[in-house]
């Protein structure tokens, strides 16, 4: 179940990363129209959505070719989410993927410490940005328990040598 959790996660996380220009436009709408009370309560929220959406929309209409990147991450992530049927399928054998994912997310907190600030993202953002490997990687931690446990209850008993009786 924690598996599938995290799959499913890391499927909409993908296929989320194609629509951007519309995602921003149906953000920044909803922050000044129906959730203003949110943009009211968190203006820097709604100043960052209009400069993320200025950007994409830039991009969109003049370098539509830079979205591309951000095809190609949304592809990642469906890949990647495809690797986790191994530890569905046979779990001890296929733990290394598990380990790859805590890695993974482990992984996102110093990208988003150096490369935030190198992009002009705010903390706050970089903040947001870093719990996905945070939440992450718990459902990690539990399925990887549960393969340990399989693993030591599947493991063939060791005997102990023979001895020749003389």
């Amino acid at each position: 179940m924690w598996l599938a959790f995290f799959v499913v996660c890391l499927v909409l996380s993908g296929v989320t990363a194609f629509p951007l220009v519309t995602e921003m436009r149906l953000a920044h709408e909803a922050l000044t129209g129906w959730a203003s009370p949110v943009a009211d309560a968190l203006p820097g929220l709604l100043e960052w959505i209009e400069r993320v959406r200025a950007g994409l929309d830039t991009a969109d209409s003049r370098y539509p070719f830079l979205l591309y990147g951000t095809d190609w991450l949304a592809f990642a992530h469906l890949v990647i989410a495809v690797a986790f049927l191994g530890p569905y399928r046979d779990p001890v054998r296929n733990v290394w993927v598990v380990d790859f994912g805590v890695i993974a997310c482990a992984g996102i907190v110093p990208l988003a410490l150096i490369c935030g600030p190198i992009r002009g993202i705010p903390f706050w953002w970089s903040l947001i940005d870093m719990s996905f490997g945070l939440f992450g990687v718990i459902p990690l931690l539990v399925v990887r328990r549960h393969i340990k446990r399989l693993e030591a209850l599947t493991a063939p008993v060791a005997t102990a040598p023979r001895t020749l009786l003389v």
